[in-house]
């Protein structure tokens, strides 16, 4: 994994568009040092109200956050994007999941926020760690508010003749209620 060090900040709304040019500018930053092979890059975005929530701060930002998403649903925008390096050729894709947190104890998110798990996630909360429990259900792909959609990372990859087997492939995108 290469950082592009691209200042992760959204120009407009928070939409597919404009997440997957973020995600294009880190890919297109890091094709530009490698100068050869196919780059991926991607970005995630939380997006309630039409705001755009990053990464927290700080657990006080983390805890405004999950306050706000507390009861409500919300959604995930991850944007994906291919670079060849060496022909500049791109493609991106943007995924959005809707997801529906549970409406927990002041108790139960200040525990969460203690634990640190919520200060390197968009929107402060890791659906595949112990943020789970605040998740209602979603429908959707999971893999997308994990941070990679990865049926559409394996089709943009295939379309720059990377092949991409597993056996995840059938269940790109699924729903829990």
């Amino acid at each position: 994994m290469v950082p592009s060090g691209i200042e992760e900040v959204l120009h407009g709304a928070p939409t597919g568009k404009t997440v997957a040019a973020l995600a294009l500018a880190k890919a297109r930053t890091v094709a530009g040092r490698v100068g050869e092979g196919v780059v991926l890059g991607a970005d995630t975005v939380v997006v309630i109200d039409g705001d755009a929530l990053g990464k927290p701060a700080d657990a006080e930002a983390a805890s405004a956050m999950l306050r706000r998403l507390r009861g409500r649903a919300h959604d995930v925008i991850t944007a994906v994007a291919v670079v060849d390096a060496a022909t500049g050729r791109s493609e991106t894709a943007a995924v959005v999941t809707r997801v529906l947190m549970a409406a927990v104890s002041d108790a139960q998110l200040d525990a969460y926020v203690a634990g640190g798990e919520p200060l390197d996630k968009a929107g402060g909360y890791a659906i595949q760690g112990e943020g789970a429990a605040l998740v209602a259900g979603f429908v959707g792909s999971y893999s997308n508010v994990v941070g990679l959609p990865l049926a559409a990372t394996a089709a943009l990859l295939g379309a720059f003749g990377v092949p991409v087997t597993a056996p995840w492939t059938t269940a790109g995108a699924r729903s829990r209620a």
